[in-house]
């Protein structure tokens, strides 16, 4: 006999009593994540930083900042789980390695991601950030974050990547205008459809 499937809100609360990767968090276990089964996006990020470990509130830095002025949409908007799901691909602060916050927890994703992507019937459009998201939700995913975010016209319909909204992330903006010109304003548009009442 088969264990029944676990509804969102009983997955979300074993979800943030999660010890599972506990002895490897230099902080301590504190799953940071949002969701509610009428979001119509997913955030799928990478790991909370020190700050988002603090504050319990997922994107609460200058990431999320950003995040925000690129999808268009106010801070109220962003952290109303019916409307836009956060799902890092682990819940929790991994610490700190020689070039900025190591990747996230490899238990994480195999223990909740599954059921709780389940769970998320009316989603129309994920934005996948950084390269562990991006090989988790894209099986022949391109080689490298830019590549993915080059092929946002075309190639998945329901999904966009777009580079971490980190302030690390500057020069890779620099670089590549074509992004704030192009993907910004695409976007914007997308989201706003999706939100509006």
């Amino acid at each position: 006999m088969t264990a029944p499937r676990r509804t969102l809100p009983q997955l979300q609360a074993a979800a943030r009593a999660c010890t599972i990767c506990a002895e490897h968090l230099p902080l301590g276990p504190r799953p940071v994540f949002q969701l509610h089964r009428d979001a119509r996006i997913l955030i799928a990020g990478q790991a909370p930083g020190r700050r988002v470990h603090e504050s319990g509130i997922p994107f609460d830095d200058a990431s999320g900042q950003r995040l925000r002025e690129w999808m268009g949409i106010s801070r109220d908007d962003f952290y109303d789980p019916r409307r836009v799901a956060i799902l890092p691909m682990g819940f929790c602060y991994p610490g700190t390695g020689p070039s900025g916050d190591l990747p996230p927890r490899s238990e994480c994703a195999p223990a909740w991601r599954a059921p709780m992507l389940a769970g998320l019937r009316h989603l129309q459009l994920t934005l996948v950030l950084g390269q562990y998201a991006l090989a988790y939700h894209l099986a022949d995913a391109p080689p490298t974050v830019t590549d993915a975010v080059l092929q946002w016209q075309s190639s998945w319909p329901d999904l966009l990547a777009l580079p971490h909204p980190s302030p690390r992330n500057n020069l890779w903006l620099k670089r590549n205008p074509w992004f704030e010109a192009e993907v910004l304003p695409a976007l914007r548009t997308r989201v706003g459809s999706l939100l509006s009442p």
